[in-house]
């Protein structure tokens, strides 16, 4: 049998919710009308984007090339229609650090994302992969 993951979903009123795992770490959840926290599908992206950055910061730290700057733009396009599902996602990893170049940070992120990244094999959508060298801070 495989991992098993398991969350306890709390209502707050409106469309607020707190998720708790097992540990007691928590996530809130929010689709009201004043929002304190992101919505269901806000929150899908950030799974996704968290599950390749962790990915590529391993492969990278394993590559003996560390990213020294990173960041995952994520913008999910969804269906007109119900169910609103995502459609296209696009992944942006901007990343840069002494040493890391374009190639191996494109075969990190397509790693990522065609073996490893659990949330992108779980999701019913296109994802499209792209990367972008940051620029580097002064003195980098």
């Amino acid at each position: 049998m495989g991992d098993i993951k398991r969350m306890t979903i709390h209502h707050l009123g409106e469309q607020r919710y707190v998720g708790f795992n097992e540990g007691g770490q928590q996530i809130l959840i929010d689709n009201s009308a004043v929002k304190t926290g992101p919505s269901p599908m806000e929150a899908l992206l950030a799974a996704l984007a968290t599950c390749t950055a962790y990915d590529i910061v391993q492969i990278m730290n394993k590559r003996k090339t560390p990213l020294s700057t990173y960041r995952v733009d994520v913008e999910g396009e969804r269906a007109d229609e119900h169910p609103r599902r995502y459609t296209r996602i696009t992944v942006t990893h901007v990343a840069g650090g002494a040493g890391v170049t374009l190639d191996a940070l494109e075969k990190a992120a397509h790693l990522s994302h065609e073996k490893y990244c659990s949330v992108a094999a779980t999701l019913n959508a296109n994802i499209d992969v792209k990367v972008e060298l940051a620029e580097q801070p002064v003195g980098a």
